[in-house]
């Protein structure tokens, strides 16, 4: 089974988020997108910076979606 990754970023603040964002990546299983979305999360909350994400409470999710390719 292959797999897309998709993250979003949330403020908690103002229980909102951004339009989530698919890569256009398609991984060969669930492992490797899972790692590739830590480290994705990890890089993104980086750039932001602790102040940004400290003063608007800003937070990542991502999912692994399995996806049928013909």
């Amino acid at each position: 089974m292959k797999f897309i990754l998709t993250i979003t970023m949330c403020s908690i603040l103002d229980n909102t988020c951004m339009p989530a964002f698919t890569f256009p990546t398609i991984y060969e299983g669930l492992y490797d997108c899972q790692m590739d979305g830590y480290n994705k999360a990890v890089t993104k909350i980086d750039e932001i910076g602790i102040e940004t994400v400290n003063k608007y409470g800003i937070y990542s999710t991502f999912y692994c979606k399995p996806v049928d390719l013909i």
